[in-house]
Formats: C-alpha cells, sequence, structure tokens
C-alpha cells in the first residue's frame, strides 16, 4: 500500500478478468540490428529488430533497465523484476519505489538525455493522459490478444493490470466494517487511512470515486465522496497519514481505502505477525480499473524497455502480476491459450455488484473538483 499511481483505464469496458471476479544507459545495439539505418529507440516492434531473439540480444548488448515507482509488493514487481532479470540475465536499477505516477514523469524529466532516465513507465490514467507526448508507440507480440478498448491504436499506451478499490482493517483492533457509515464510529476514531492524497494519487482518488459511489453519488459527482472524507475528518477517524505495510504492522493504521489486490497479496504476511486483516467492498460501489503501461520516448536503454514490455505481456510477466491479486489485461487470452495460472485466477477476491470505472473525462472532472475542495475540507495526506 503505496503512494502510487493515479487512475484507471478508458471508457467502461472491463476485460472477462475483472467480471469474473465481479460476479463471484546507452543504446549500443546496433551491432544486433537489422540495418544500419535501425534505432532501437524508433522500433515499434520486435519484428523491426528481426525477432524476439534478435531484441533479447539488443538488451544484453545495453545490459540493463531502469525502472521507476515499482514497489515490490506492488502487484507483486518484485517477483516480475526478479523474473526478468534472470530470465535475461539484465541489470535492473529500481528507483524510488514507492513514488507517485506523477514521480516517474518529473523523474524522466528532470533525468532526460542521462544513462538514469527512466526506461520504462507504470501510471495511473490522469498521469498517462496528460503525458503521451513522451512515449514511444510500440507493440507487443501479443497485441492482437489485447482489447482494444484497453490500448492505443498507435501503441503508445497499453493497460496492464488492474483491480477494485476495498477497505481493508484489522478484525483484532475494530468491529466489522457492513458499511461507510461505521468508520463515523467512536470505535474508529483515528484509525482510518486513505492511501495517498487524492489529488495525486490514484488509489486515493479511487477510494473518494468509491466512496461517491456508495453514498449515492457517481463517477460523474464525486461530490459525495469528498462529503464522506470530509465527514470522516470531522468525527476524528481520518489520519493524515499515507498508509504502508509498515504503519499497518504496527497498529498505527488498521483501515485502510486502498486496491484489494495490494491488501490480498499482504493478508498472509500480515497473519504471519497476528494480524488478523479482512477486505470489504461495499456492494454497489465495486469501483475498478486499470494501470497504463508504456516506454519512455528518451529511453536510455531502448532495446531493454521493449523487451521488458514483451516479458510483461507474456504468460509469464502477465501471471505475475496475477500471483500478487492483480486482474492482468490478458486474462482472457491467457485462459483461452491454457497460459493462465489457475490457483491464483481463483483466489482473486470476489466482490458483489457490477463494476465501475471512470472514463478520461470522469477522471479529468473529479480532479478538477478536488483541486477546489479537498485541501480546504478535508486536509493533506503525507
Amino acid at each position: 500500500m503505496q503512494l502510487k499511481k493515479s487512475v484507471t483505464t478508458v471508457g467502461v469496458m472491463m476485460s472477462a478478468s475483472l467480471l469474473l471476479a465481479a460476479c463471484g544507459g546507452s543504446s549500443d545495439s546496433a551491432s544486433s540490428t537489422p540495418t544500419d539505418a535501425f534505432s532501437a529507440a524508433t522500433a515499434t516492434s520486435a519484428a523491426d529488430f528481426g525477432g524476439l531473439a534478435e531484441l533479447e540480444a539488443a538488451c544484453k548488448a545495453e545490459g540493463k533497465l531502469n525502472v521507476i515507482a515499482l514497489p515490490p509488493d506492488w502487484a507483486n514487481y518484485g517477483e516480475i523484476i526478479d523474473g526478468f532479470a534472470t530470465k535475461y540475465g539484465i541489470a535492473i536499477d529500481s528507483a524510488i519505489p514507492d513514488g507517485s505516477s506523477q514521480d516517474e514523469i518529473d523523474a524522466a524529466n528532470n533525468l532526460a538525455g542521462t544513462d538514469r532516465a527512466p526506461d520504462v513507465f507504470d501510471l495511473g490514467q490522469s498521469v498517462a493522459m496528460a503525458n503521451t507526448s513522451m512515449f514511444a508507440a510500440y507493440k507487443v507480440e501479443s497485441w492482437d490478444g489485447i482489447d482494444p478498448t484497453f490500448k492505443d491504436a498507435n501503441g503508445l499506451w497499453v493497460n496492464d493490470y488492474g483491480g477494485f478499490m476495498a477497505i481493508g482493517y484489522d478484525a483484532n483492533v475494530v468491529p466489522a466494517i457492513t458499511s461507510l457509515d461505521d468508520l463515523l464510529k467512536p470505535e474508529f476514531a483515528g484509525k482510518v487511512a486513505l492511501n495517498g492524497d487524492p489529488t495525486a494519487s490514484g488509489s486515493g482518488l479511487n477510494g473518494v470515486f468509491m466512496a461517491s459511489v456508495a453514498k449515492g453519488g457517481s463517477l460523474d459527482d464525486i461530490g459525495p465522496g469528498i462529503d464522506y472524507f470530509a465527514s470522516l475528518k470531522e468525527a476524528g477517524s481520518l489520519l493524515p497519514v499515507d498508509p504502508s505495510p509498515a504503519t499497518i504492522e504496527s497498529g498505527q493504521t488498521p483501515v485502510v481505502f486502498d486496491w484489494d489486490y495490494l491488501q490480498a497479496g499482504q493478508v498472509a504476511g500480515l497473519a504471519e505477525k497476528g494480524i488478523d486483516w479482512k477486505i470489504f467492498v461495499p456492494e454497489g460501489a465495486v469501483v475498478g480499473g486499470y494501470y497504463f503501461q508504456a516506454i519512455n520516448a528518451d529511453a536510455p536503454n531502448p532495446s531493454c524497455a521493449r523487451l521488458w514490455q514483451e516479458y510483461l505481456y507474456s504468460a509469464d510477466g502477465s501471471n505475475g502480476w496475477l500471483r500478487g491479486g492483480a486482474r492482468p489485461v490478458l486474462a482472457d487470452k491467457l485462459v483461452a491459450d491454457g497460459t493462465i495460472d489457475a490457483e491464483a485466477f481463483s483466489a482473486l477476491p470476489p466482490v458483489t455488484g457490477s463494476p465501475q470505472i471512470a472514463s478520461v473525462d470522469q477522471t479529468a472532472a473529479a480532479n478538477e473538483l478536488l483541486t477546489t475542495r479537498w485541501a480546504t475540507e478535508v486536509g493533506a495526506i503525507e
């Protein structure tokens, strides 16, 4: 549970993976490339390299991949990073793992032209859509298996994994939560945390979206969600703290608004520490979405950036997300191909109700209202 990211996907369609749950360096690769005129930085597919084997060789010539804002316990990125490094023998520099989506863009701008710039991005919707000019078009080999709703037609970005917003709580510390109104009771005073300031964090924003839907608003009307968090503050329930595994383990934040997959991935570890972590999704307020994957057009290791995308959108990478409790955008294809991790797929947290995800326009409108109301009515989350 980190400050990471920003909101979700475009449109209102969702893949069967979400619906099923709801129902229940430098570029030194010229020697590896097919022609003298070829540039890895402008390659739009593995075919431009001559195939996956040649892409792998070009990446090995670079020898490094720079990733950013990928916490090891976020969507199982620890395993995914290790898997890529082991499979290809590539060193990975993972910068500011607890950073936000905006931190990724800021780092790319500040480090542009250096070998420390991020090669790839993993962003929330609002930040991704505001920065598409920084992305390099690329289509992975599994491109055709991704629903058009979840990708840019030219390959500038592709949705990668997603889940649902939920409330997690330590059942040893607070009573069972059956509605958002429970959190206004004295038993929850000083115990509730939202994962990130919603003006900068996608998980925080989606927490407000969920509260809005649960309290009679909608994705078009986030006002009731802001009202709800203002009432949490007035009741003394809301903490101005950005929660993390450490704050949960210490007892500082026994109730957290965060993605279901992040919480599901921590249940076993928390249990070992005597924490009985439960996950609650309000009925009728199933708010979910995907994050956005893209290549930095200024990537210092452009071949490795593209090989990373191929890995993420293969069974290896996508099942890695799945084992972290996240729903990969390629779940339908993996099921059809018989390459899905069936045990992990069946273990996805069930929710009840019809999933809703915010569109680009809904997210923009929500951000505008949050900018004018959140700081004065609710306050900073740090």
